[in-house]
């Protein structure tokens, strides 16, 4: 986490604002298709844990090998998309000034190449969440944390376009972070070596059970990029830099908790798979206690202390670029809380009608964001939009997932209230004591601690007890 926004602040000076903001807008439009790789990598962890809790390893290696080759054919179709009207929207579309059109070109076309090279690797990463071997994961991830200091080096040095040089790096990083991924499964994992394997029936069920889930994720991109790109229709490509920088910061406090539900995720799946009901949602509020407060300890440090933390961060803080940061983390709070009941819902197979009704609420996020920038909103609204979207869609996911695995609804819900209010008094707190304190490092590491003492206290009093303490520390250390 620490690298990683090490190198968002050297890579913001060493391109310059208007660079910055024109990859993240043209990777946003490769980003679109993202969608895809992400609902054919939670459908392939589904099929996988469940094959995984039955023992059926023949079938197993059936599945990984159609994934395999699925997802090649998949890839053409892309190809086609990207290179068509992907590339229609890039040259016709976007605000990119005239002198960088040249560069932004060749960044799209690097970032086609590295998504197709991530894309073949879906299978692989499945494989290794399926069979719960996260210290794979954290290996890897030391090694591609490396690989991001190299670049900013390389970037510091390099007498070429610095813009096209930073899409290079990435590249050849996706080339040598999906060896990796393949390397320790062939090594690991017989079933993941590969043989043409083709089942028409087989096809059309994972399709099927795909084919909605891509509607969720497809509303996911459109809250993410949709908005990006729409933002760069109405001002300029600052604001996709210092909206890109605020959700660089999202994704740094968010890391912790997304880390913890990869890993928590096929005990999900096996658990419905075997019947385990009460087990199922037992782990789901356990789930939501933690990413919820795993994100707090992150989030109202910086919340109380966005200036400053930026401007530690950063070399020159965009404009607009503090605000959309602290509204972002609010957001945070809110998807850390009804992440844990996605999982539940793709394990039933029976996803429609969750899918739908989520989709259509996180969809909102792009009709109403165009008619408030239409009528002359600032660009903040669109979070502000999307803050309220997003706990509608919490209430509404929680309700359809009652029908799906008799959830305790009602419970939820009280869990949901006391985490709101728990938020709002260390806000209250915060607001009062510690806001915009911090003068030196030190300062902030003193309230910081201090924050991280408030949050820890009221969670355990108010909303674990004393038991809730003890089997949550329990699941913790399964998952370290």
């Amino acid at each position: 986490m620490g690298i990683g926004l090490y190198v968002v602040r050297e890579v913001l000076s060493l391109l310059g604002v208007v660079d910055y903001g024109i990859y993240n807008v043209v990777g946003g439009a490769v980003s679109m298709f993202s969608f895809v790789s992400g609902t054919l990598s939670t459908s392939s962890q589904r099929y996988f844990s469940v094959e995984l809790a039955k023992n059926n390893f023949k079938k197993l290696k059936e599945l990984f090998c159609l994934n395999i080759t699925a997802f090649a054919l998949l890839l053409g179709l892309f190809l086609i998309i990207a290179e068509t009207l992907g590339l229609w929207f890039l040259n016709t579309q976007m605000t990119i000034p005239e002198n960088r059109l040249f560069a932004a070109n060749i960044v799209y076309q690097l970032s086609i190449i590295s998504f197709c090279i991530e894309f073949i690797s879906i299978p692989y990463n499945a494989l290794i969440i399926a069979h719960e071997r996260m210290s794979a994961f954290a290996y890897i991830s030391i090694i591609e944390a490396l690989l991001k200091i190299l670049i900013v080096y390389l970037l510091s040095i390099t007498l070429f376009d610095k813009l096209i040089t930073y899409g290079v790096l990435l590249l050849l990083t996706s080339i040598g972070i999906t060896l990796s991924y393949i390397f320790y499964c062939h090594k690991y994992f017989s079933e993941s070596k590969y043989s043409f394997y083709w089942n028409k029936q087989e096809v059309k069920e994972i399709l099927g059970f795909s084919s909605w889930h891509f509607v969720g994720s497809f509303a996911m991109v459109v809250r993410s990029q949709g908005i990006n790109i729409l933002l760069n229709m109405f001002f300029n490509p600052a604001i996709n830099a210092a909206r890109a920088v605020a959700y660089q910061v999202y994704s740094a406090v968010t890391q912790l908790s997304n880390n913890f539900f990869i890993a928590v995720k096929p005990e999900m799946y096996k658990s419905y798979a075997t019947g385990r009901i009460d087990d199922l949602n037992l782990l789901i509020e356990r789930s939501t206690i933690i990413c919820t407060y795993l994100v707090s300890i992150l989030v109202f440090p910086v919340l109380a202390n966005t200036p400053f933390v930026l401007g530690l961060w950063l070399k020159d803080i965009p404009n607009y670029a503090v605000v959309f940061t602290q509204l972002v983390l609010i957001n945070s709070l809110i998807d850390a809380s009804n992440g844990c009941t996605i999982a539940p819902a793709l394990a039933t197979g029976n996803i429609k009608k969750f899918q739908l009704w989520t989709s259509f609420f996180i969809l909102l996020n792009l009709p109403i964001s165009y008619i408030a920038l239409k009528l002359g909103a600032e660009p903040t609204i669109t979070m502000i939009i999307s803050i309220s979207l997003s706990f509608i869609t919490t209430i509404v996911k929680a309700y359809i997932l009652k029908g799906l695995i008799c959830f305790p609804f009602v419970n939820y819900l009280k869990l949901i209230a006391k985490l709101v209010v728990s938020s709002l008094v260390i806000w209250l707190v915060i607001s009062n004591t510690f806001y915009n304190k911090s003068t030196s490092l030190f300062s902030f590491f003193l309230w910081s601690l201090a924050i991280f003492g408030l949050i820890s206290l009221l969670y355990m009093l108010f909303i674990l007890r004393i038991k809730g303490c003890k089997a949550i520390f329990r699941t913790l250390r399964s998952k370290n």
